[in-house]
């Protein structure tokens, strides 16, 4: 069984996110998201309705075969988006069951995933993924939870004794049901627990600096008898393999995290810019509102939307190997959805430092998206290290393949040949820090980093612009223009500065290089940049696409 699949029709895709926004309009109400963050206090009647009969959302990451929809990556993205924009304390609690499900969909056996996945669809009951510890966050490898063997008169492992505290666990101290990942004699493994089982306690609630309305606790482990039935995949050592094999899923979803906090962010500083009057016109109406706290980041998330767009499809066709797409995703989608929340609270002046507006609340709750299921760095690092190597394998042709894929849509002729340009310097840059191996300093690596999601990102929004027919066209168009230019300068830049800035070049090597990227044409601006932006601006008002 699999996490990947096809996912639901469009109709089918509509009709869940109508359901959700229903009941939350209904139960997640101004007054109740405030009270719930000011006492920090998890809706748990609201998430069980949620996980009910009547609604079900949980049959949405779950497979068709126990009983749930078999939603794809497309259809999770979206409905992690709107339950971001509405609360994302609550799409957390969510985020944290799919989550823990994912062991038993890549690593049980038929049998396990009938016994496990057949209750939590029919029972609904709310899951918790147990793998960070006090000294083990991103790097699960070193966990320190143990699964010492029971053996049995015949000499068989009968059971397994669990020790340990796991921290930071959402849903830790509501959850029914728990995924721990624990070291055995064979490696890190994952078993399936209940939580009303001998030795299983839930340690103090996490007071949190935002997302208050997600339960965030350790879970204890004290000599906990699990049988060796519920060891997933009945085969010690496979628990990294299998946390690797949804990364770029899981970490899409995140992302959706960071586009739809943004995206609410944003357009409530474009609805306040409409509502607030100075020297006799509206904020929207100035330039150093619009041009600066709204059109930047309203550009970023189209570029984060139209790649966690692209990730989604592919994974819905059934193509694995996505983890670094996952990485740049969660990477990109995150930091974006910081900066426009950022922006909208200084968009509201001193109402948005007020709980009145609710901006300050997001700018709160967004700030964990960089860090939970992998911070920044450790996405940089993962981007960073793989990229790079593919681009040496391919001696320099991955990112060919990508600007020519740009070409092929006649980039061109709707001028959005600086994409491929950017795609083409990108591979160079890296074929020229691997000649001293420049990707070795971690500085470097995160710069090459930063610059893969610029121009990635940049790529998945030519390309959706140059496809797309729809009434939006016209704004896809003039953001693809822009961040494709943006894109291009911040590689250009970044690239001199580690080749020029590193030493290990010198001035005959570095002006080779300013030629072969075309530095000038990079670093140079569209001419009618101003009017993009002005389109944007307009676009946004008259579409009201938030």
């Amino acid at each position: 069984m699999t996490r990947m699949g096809a996912g639901l029709d469009d109709e089918t895709l509509d009709f869940v996110l109508q359901t959700l926004k229903a009941v939350t309009d209904r139960k997640l109400g101004k007054d109740v998201r405030l009270k719930l963050d000011e006492e920090e206090e998890f809706p748990l009647d609201l998430v069980k309705e949620m996980l009910g009969p009547e609604i079900g959302l949980h049959l949405l990451f779950l497979p068709e075969e126990v009983g749930g929809l078999g939603g794809g990556a497309r259809d999770l993205f979206r409905a992690s988006e709107e339950m971001a924009r509405v609360d994302l304390g609550v799409a957390t609690a969510f985020l944290a069951i799919a989550l823990g499900v994912d062991p038993i969909i890549v690593g049980g056996t038929d049998q396990q995933q009938a016994k496990w996945l057949g209750r939590i669809a029919e029972e609904g009951l709310i899951v918790a993924y147990g793998v960070t510890e006090p000294a083990a966050g991103s790097d699960v490898s070193t966990v320190r939870t143990t699964a010492d063997p029971i053996v049995g008169d015949d000499g068989k492992v009968e059971a397994y004794r669990l020790n340990g505290t796991k921290q930071f666990i959402t849903n830790g101290g509501v959850a029914q049901v728990y995924t721990i990942l624990a070291r055995t004699p064979g490696g890190p493994s994952f078993f399936a627990i209940d939580r009303d089982m001998e030795g299983v306690s839930v340690g103090a609630t996490e007071k949190k600096h935002g997302i208050r309305s997600s339960n965030t606790a350790q879970v204890i482990l004290e000599d906990v008898v699990v049988p060796a039935e519920d060891l997933l995949g009945l085969e010690e050592g496979k628990g990294l393999e299998q946390a690797n094999q949804v990364f770029g899923f899981t970490r899409l979803m995140v992302a959706a995290f960071g586009v739809g906090a943004g995206e609410e962010a944003l357009a409530r500083a474009i609805r306040y810019g409409h509502e607030r009057e100075q020297f006799g016109e509206p904020l929207y109406r100035k330039q150093g509102f619009t041009y600066k706290l709204i059109v930047p980041h309203a550009v970023r998330l189209e570029a984060a939307r139209a790649y966690c767009e692209e990730a989604s499809h592919r994974l819905d066709a059934g193509e694995g190997g996505l983890q670094v797409e996952g990485s740049i995703a969660k990477y990109f989608a995150t930091e974006v959805g910081n900066d426009a929340a950022d922006a909208a609270l200084q968009a509201h002046g001193g109402y948005g430092y007020t709980h009145e507006y609710e901006v300050e609340k997001i700018v709160r709750d967004v700030r964990i998206t960089t860090i939970y299921e992998g911070t920044s760095e450790i996405q940089q690092s993962i981007i960073g290290t793989h990229r790079w190597r593919m681009v040496v394998r391919s001696k320099g042709e991955f990112y060919r393949t990508m600007a020519a894929r740009v070409r092929e849509s006649c980039a061109e002729a709707k001028g959005l040949g600086i994409v491929a340009l950017a795609a083409e310097a990108l591979g160079e840059t890296i074929m020229l820090c691997h000649k001293t191996k420049l990707p070795r300093q971690q500085w470097a690596m995160f710069e090459l980093a930063r610059v893969a999601a610029e121009v990635e990102t940049a790529v998945a929004l030519a390309c959706k612009a140059m496809a797309d027919d729809s009434p939006k066209n016209a704004l896809f168009m003039a953001c693809a223009k822009l961040h494709g230019a943006s894109a291009a300068r911040e590689l250009a830049v970044a690239g001199l500065r580690l080749i020029a800035g590193s030493g290990r070049y010198d001035d005959a090597e570095v002006a080779a290089y300013r030629e072969r990227i075309a530095f000038d044409k990079l670093v140079t601006p569209p001419k009618d940049e101003f009017d993009l932006m002005e389109s944007v601006a307009h676009e946004i008002e008259e579409q009201l696409i938030w």
